[in-house]
Protein backbone atom coordinates (compact mmCIF):
# COMPACT_ATOMS: atom_id res chain seq x y z
CA UNK A 1 0.00 0.00 0.00
CA UNK A 2 1.58 3.57 -1.01
CA UNK A 3 1.93 5.75 1.76
CA UNK A 4 -0.73 8.34 0.43
CA UNK A 5 -3.41 6.09 0.56
CA UNK A 6 -2.37 4.79 4.13
CA UNK A 7 -2.33 8.41 5.25
CA UNK A 8 -5.61 8.66 3.70
CA UNK A 9 -7.13 5.69 5.31
CA UNK A 10 -5.39 6.75 9.53
CA UNK A 11 -6.92 10.27 8.51
CA UNK A 12 -9.94 8.66 7.53
CA UNK A 13 -10.11 6.00 10.26
CA UNK A 14 -8.99 8.73 13.02
CA UNK A 15 -11.98 11.24 11.71
CA UNK A 16 -14.67 8.36 12.81
CA UNK A 17 -13.11 7.73 15.68
CA UNK A 18 -13.79 10.89 16.84
CA UNK A 19 -16.78 11.64 15.17
CA UNK A 20 -18.03 8.68 17.32
CA UNK A 21 -16.57 9.93 20.24
CA UNK A 22 -18.33 13.13 19.68
CA UNK A 23 -21.58 11.64 18.94
CA UNK A 24 -21.54 9.58 21.67
CA UNK A 25 -20.61 12.62 24.33
CA UNK A 26 -23.00 14.88 22.78
CA UNK A 27 -26.10 11.85 23.37
CA UNK A 28 -25.38 12.16 26.48
CA UNK A 29 -25.24 15.52 27.17
CA UNK A 30 -28.85 15.76 25.05
CA UNK A 31 -30.09 13.82 28.75
CA UNK A 32 -31.44 15.44 31.54
CA UNK A 33 -28.23 15.57 34.04
CA UNK A 34 -30.59 13.00 36.30
CA UNK A 35 -30.53 10.24 33.24
CA UNK A 36 -26.67 10.44 32.28
CA UNK A 37 -25.36 6.95 32.49
CA UNK A 38 -22.06 7.62 30.25
CA UNK A 39 -22.04 4.66 28.31
CA UNK A 40 -24.29 2.95 25.41
CA UNK A 41 -24.23 2.23 22.09
CA UNK A 42 -24.00 4.56 19.13
CA UNK A 43 -24.36 3.17 15.52
CA UNK A 44 -24.04 -0.62 17.62
CA UNK A 45 -20.71 0.16 18.92
CA UNK A 46 -20.32 0.16 22.45
CA UNK A 47 -19.01 3.08 24.78
CA UNK A 48 -18.34 3.83 28.77
CA UNK A 49 -16.92 7.05 30.02
CA UNK A 50 -17.29 6.21 33.79
CA UNK A 51 -14.01 5.98 35.68
CA UNK A 52 -12.86 2.19 35.49
CA UNK A 53 -13.80 -0.03 38.02
CA UNK A 54 -11.65 -3.65 38.91
CA UNK A 55 -14.63 -5.72 38.37
CA UNK A 56 -15.18 -3.70 34.88
CA UNK A 57 -11.55 -4.26 33.85
CA UNK A 58 -11.88 -8.23 34.69
CA UNK A 59 -14.98 -8.14 33.34
CA UNK A 60 -13.07 -6.89 29.53
CA UNK A 61 -10.03 -8.72 29.80
CA UNK A 62 -10.46 -11.47 31.70
CA UNK A 63 -14.65 -13.00 32.12
CA UNK A 64 -14.51 -16.53 33.23
CA UNK A 65 -18.54 -16.76 32.73
CA UNK A 66 -18.39 -15.97 29.02
CA UNK A 67 -16.77 -17.33 25.53
CA UNK A 68 -16.83 -14.24 23.74
CA UNK A 69 -13.47 -12.80 22.82
CA UNK A 70 -14.86 -9.36 21.69
CA UNK A 71 -16.31 -7.72 24.81
CA UNK A 72 -17.13 -4.09 25.40
CA UNK A 73 -14.34 -2.02 26.81
CA UNK A 74 -14.02 -1.04 30.30
CA UNK A 75 -13.19 2.48 29.33
CA UNK A 76 -14.02 4.24 26.20
CA UNK A 77 -15.21 3.15 22.72
CA UNK A 78 -15.15 0.20 20.58
CA UNK A 79 -14.47 -3.58 21.98
CA UNK A 80 -12.12 -5.44 24.25
CA UNK A 81 -10.12 -8.70 23.94
CA UNK A 82 -11.05 -11.26 26.63
CA UNK A 83 -8.63 -13.61 27.14
CA UNK A 84 -9.78 -15.89 29.21
CA UNK A 85 -10.97 -17.82 26.89
CA UNK A 86 -8.08 -18.11 24.43
CA UNK A 87 -5.77 -19.44 27.50
CA UNK A 88 -8.69 -21.89 28.75
CA UNK A 89 -10.77 -22.72 26.18
CA UNK A 90 -12.08 -25.97 27.35
CA UNK A 91 -13.15 -24.51 31.07
CA UNK A 92 -15.38 -21.18 29.27
CA UNK A 93 -19.18 -22.41 29.36
CA UNK A 94 -20.31 -22.01 25.53
CA UNK A 95 -23.22 -19.61 24.11
CA UNK A 96 -26.49 -21.31 23.39
CA UNK A 97 -27.80 -19.06 20.37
Amino acid sequence: MNKKLSRTLNTLIGMTVALMVVGAIREQLSLPPAERTWHGKLAGVPYDFRMPTIERLQNAYWNKDTSQLLVPQAFGMGWAVNFYPLVHPQAVPQSIE
